[in-house]
């Protein structure tokens, strides 16, 4: 699984997981609603400062997002 997936697959479910949608995500962290949605569907390559921002917005560590749940 590349990273890109990873990052989606683990947004996807950290983002559920507190019981937001990818609007109030988006809004949260001062980006674009479609934007998100690109991100969860591995559309898009980001930026280490969205990482951080998006990380923050979720109320982890900009590395949560980036384990690959497979290796643990």
């Amino acid at each position: 699984m590349g990273l890109n997936q990873v990052v989606a697959k683990n947004l996807r479910k950290l983002r559920k997981g507190i019981g937001i949608s990818q609007e109030d995500l988006a809004e949260r962290c001062g980006l674009h609603r479609t934007y998100v949605g690109a991100i969860e569907r591995s559309e898009r390559n980001i930026t280490l400062q969205t990482l951080e921002r998006l990380a923050e917005s979720l109320g982890v560590l900009p590395h949560d997002l980036l384990k690959d749940q497979q290796d643990v």
